[in-house]
C-alpha cells in the first residue's frame, strides 16, 4: 500500500506539467491578429500561450479562406510586411502573387498557414491547436483560463489576456463594456451615421476555394463538382457577371472577369463575391449558439448554391472545389466575419479622426496603419440603412494604443476586430494587415506590461511605440518613408510626435499620407511643430524661408538643451544625413527629422492615451 501512496505526489506534479501552465501573455484566438500578438510578444522575450480552435493559424487570412489582401500593399509594415516576403520568396517574387484584380497579393490559404506556422516557430511561444476556451475567469492581478482539447480539459494562467477572437467573444465574459452594430449619430458625432443605433452588422461570407482541373478533367471527373442544395435559386446570383459602373468594380462585363477577383496563384479561384454572390447575413447578436451554427450552415449551403451556379448555369464545370482545407467537406474551417463586438476602450476612433487627424491628438499614439476605404457590406440585409459608406472618404490613417485597452478590464487587450472604433470605421479597420498590425501592437503592449510589472493600462505609449519600430512597424502612414531608409524610426517618430506633419490624400482603393522628406523645412513650420513640447519655442524668431542648421543651433540654445556643434558636425555622417553638412543650406524633412530626433530627443517625452503631452517644458 505505501507503495501506492509514494507515487502519488509523482502523479500530482505529473498532473500539474500536463493540465495547468503558467505564462505572461494568454492569446484566445490564432487569427490574423492573436497570430501576430503571439509573435510579437515572444519575440520581446515574454512566455505566451496561444489556443486556436482549427487547426490553423491566421483566421480570416488562412481558415476563413480570404486569401487575397485588402490595403497597405505600399505600407509593408512589420509581420504584415514580412509575411508578405515569405510569401514573395515561396511563389517568386511580387508579380506572382497579383494573379486577381482585387489584390496585389494572393496567395493559397494553405501556404499562408504553413507561411504563419514558420514564423511562430519560436522560443517562448507556445500553439495549442483544437483548443476551446471553457471558462475565463479574474485570478489576482491576472487572468486563468480553462480550455478543452481533444477532450481533456486544461488551463492556463496569464498576467495578460488577450481577445484575438473573430468576434470579440471574450468581451462579455470578462465584464468589459462593448459596442455592436451600428452606432447612433448621436454618440459618434459622425455625420453619415444613422439617427438611431441598431444591431445591425455586416453580412459575413462563407469563402470557397476552386481549382482549374482543365487539365486533367478525365482524372477529376465528378471529384469537386458539388451537389444542388435543397433551397437552391440560381435568381440569387442572377447579376453577379455584370455591374455597370459603381467605383468599387468599374464594369464588370463577363463571368470570367468575375472569377478573376479572386484569382489565386496555381490556377486556384477565391470565391468570395460581393456582388450578387455569396455574402449571407447573420443576426448573431439575437441568436442563440445554436441557432447561429444552424444560419452558418446556411451560409455554407448558400456558397455551395453560388459554386453549383458557377459550375453548371455558367458552364464552368473545370473549376472544381479545391482540396485546399483539412476539412471533411472541402470548405474553410470557419467564415469570414466582418464584423463582432468592439470593445469600449481608453479612446474611440471615429471617422473624423480618420478624416481630419490634426484636428486631434489621437494620431500620436498611434501603432498601427491602414490605407482600405470604409468598405462595407450590407446587400443582404433589406433593414440595413442606406448608406454611402465607400464615398466617405479619408486619407490612410494611424490605430490609437488606447483604442486596444478596454476601459474597465485590467491586464485585458483586445487584438482583432474588436478594437473601440464605431461602426463606420470598423470598414476599414477589419482588412487582414491592419488586424495583423493591431495584434503586433498588443503583442507589443502586453510583453512591455510584463517586464515593466505595469497594468496594461498603465504602460507607456513611447515605450510601445520604440518597440514596434525595432521590428520595423509603421507609427504614421507615410507612403514615402521606407523602411530600407537609415532614418525610417526617426522620420515616424518625429512624424508621430506633430512636429513634422503628414500630407493625406483620399485616393482610390489606396489612400495615402506622404511625408515628402526631401522638402525644405520653413522656420515658422519648425517652431509651430515644437511649441506643443517645447513652449520656450514661442521666443524663436522665425521666417518663411528653410531652415538651416544656423537656425536649429539657435532652436536648441532656446530650448536650454546643452549640445555641442562639434557633436553635430562628428555625427553628421553617421547618423545617415544625406545633405552636406554646412549652415547656411536649407535643410529638408529627413534632416530636420534626424537632428531633432538626436538632439531635443521630444519623443522621450511622455503623452497620455490621447496623444496629450504629460507635462511640459
Amino acid at each position: 500500500m505505501s507503495r501506492y501512496f509514494s507515487l502519488l505526489p509523482a502523479l500530482f506534479l505529473m498532473f500539474l506539467a500536463t493540465g495547468q501552465q503558467q505564462v505572461d501573455v494568454l492569446i484566445i484566438g490564432g487569427g490574423a491578429g492573436g497570430t501576430a500578438a503571439g509573435i510579437q510578444a515572444a519575440r520581446s522575450g515574454v512566455k505566451v500561450q496561444v489556443l486556436e480552435r482549427t487547426t490553423w493559424l491566421g483566421g480570416m487570412l488562412t481558415s476563413a479562406g480570404v486569401s487575397a489582401i485588402d490595403g497597405n500593399h505600399n505600407l509593408p509594415s512589420g509581420i504584415w510586411g514580412e509575411f508578405r516576403q515569405r510569401l514573395r520568396d515561396h511563389y517568386g517574387g511580387a508579380k506572382a502573387l497579383a494573379t486577381g484584380w482585387v489584390s496585389h497579393t494572393l496567395f493559397e490559404p494553405s501556404v499562408g498557414d504553413k507561411i504563419l506556422k514558420e514564423m511562430a516557430d519560436i522560443d517562448g511561444l507556445d500553439v495549442q491547436f483544437s483548443a476551446a476556451y471553457q471558462t475565463v475567469e479574474k485570478e489576482g492581478e491576472g487572468w486563468k483560463v480553462v480550455y478543452d482539447k481533444n477532450g481533456k480539459k486544461y488551463s492556463t494562467t496569464a498576467k495578460v489576456l488577450i481577445d484575438a477572437t473573430e468576434t470579440g467573444e471574450l468581451l462579455p465574459m470578462v465584464e468589459a463594456e462593448f459596442r455592436l452594430g451600428m452606432d447612433a449619430k448621436s454618440d459618434t458625432a459622425e455625420k453619415e451615421a444613422p439617427e438611431k443605433a441598431n444591431a445591425i452588422i455586416q453580412d459575413l461570407t462563407y469563402v470557397a476555394i476552386l481549382e482549374d482541373v482543365s487539365k486533367n478533367l478525365e482524372t477529376h471527373r465528378k471529384k469537386g463538382l458539388v451537389k444542388k442544395p435543397r433551397d437552391y435559386d440560381p435568381k440569387a446570383f442572377e447579376c453577379a457577371c455584370k455591374r455597370e459602373g459603381g467605383e468599387m468594380f468599374g464594369s464588370v462585363s463577363d463571368c470570367q472577369q468575375m472569377l478573376n477577383y479572386g484569382k489565386l496563384p496555381n490556377g486556384k479561384y477565391m470565391i468570395n463575391w460581393p456582388n450578387c454572390g455569396n455574402d449571407f447575413y447573420i443576426d448573431w447578436p439575437n441568436l442563440s449558439e445554436e441557432e447561429v451554427e444552424k444560419e452558418i450552415e446556411k451560409a455554407k449551403a448558400f456558397t455551395q448554391g453560388f459554386i453549383y451556379y458557377i459550375q453548371n448555369d455558367l458552364g464552368f464545370a473545370h473549376l472544381r472545389l479545391a482540396d485546399e482545407f483539412p476539412t471533411k467537406d472541402g470548405y474553410p474551417m470557419i467564415p469570414y466575419h466582418r464584423e463582432g463586438r468592439r470593445a469600449k476602450g481608453k479612446v474611440f476612433l471615429t471617422v473624423d479622426h480618420l478624416e481630419r487627424p490634426y484636428d486631434f491628438t489621437f494620431y500620436r499614439t498611434g501603432v498601427a496603419i491602414g490605407d482600405y476605404p470604409i468598405d462595407h457590406h450590407h446587400d443582404k440585409n433589406e433593414a440595413a440603412p442606406e448608406i454611402d459608406f465607400i464615398n466617405i472618404k479619408v486619407p490612410s490613417y494611424t490605430i490609437p494604443m488606447g483604442a486596444m485597452i478596454p476601459e474597465k478590464a485590467g491586464n485585458f487587450l483586445v487584438a482583432d476586430k474588436n478594437i473601440s472604433v464605431s461602426n463606420i470605421v470598423n470598414g476599414t479597420t477589419r482588412l487582414q494587415p491592419v488586424v495583423l498590425g493591431i495584434g503586433q501592437a498588443a503583442g507589443a503592449m502586453a510583453a512591455t506590461a510584463v517586464q515593466k510589472k505595469q497594468n496594461t493600462s498603465g504602460v507607456s505609449v513611447r515605450d510601445v511605440q520604440n518597440s514596434l519600430l525595432a521590428s520595423k512597424a509603421y507609427l504614421m502612414p507615410f507612403i514615402d518613408v521606407s523602411t530600407d531608409d537609415a532614418a525610417f524610426a526617426a522620420m515616424q517618430r518625429i512624424g508621430a510626435t506633430g512636429i513634422l506633419k503628414g500630407y493625406g490624400v483620399p485616393y482610390k482603393w489606396a489612400n495615402e499620407t506622404w511625408f515628402y522628406p526631401g522638402r525644405i523645412v520653413s522656420e515658422h513650420e519648425l517652431k509651430q511643430g515644437l511649441l506643443d513640447y517645447y513652449p520656450k519655442a514661442d521666443k524663436i524668431t522665425a521666417s518663411g524661408k528653410g531652415a538651416t542648421l544656423k537656425f536649429l543651433e539657435g532652436v536648441f540654445s532656446v530650448i536650454d538643451k546643452e549640445y555641442d556643434v562639434n557633436y553635430i558636425e562628428n555625427n553628421w555622417k553617421k547618423w545617415h544625413i544625406d545633405q552636406p553638412l554646412s549652415k547656411e543650406n536649407e535643410l529638408n524633412r529627413r534632416t530636420v527629422s534626424i537632428l531633432v530626433d538626436q538632439i531635443l530627443r521630444p519623443f522621450e517625452k511622455e503623452i497620455d492615451f490621447e496623444g496629450k503631452p504629460l507635462g511640459s517644458e
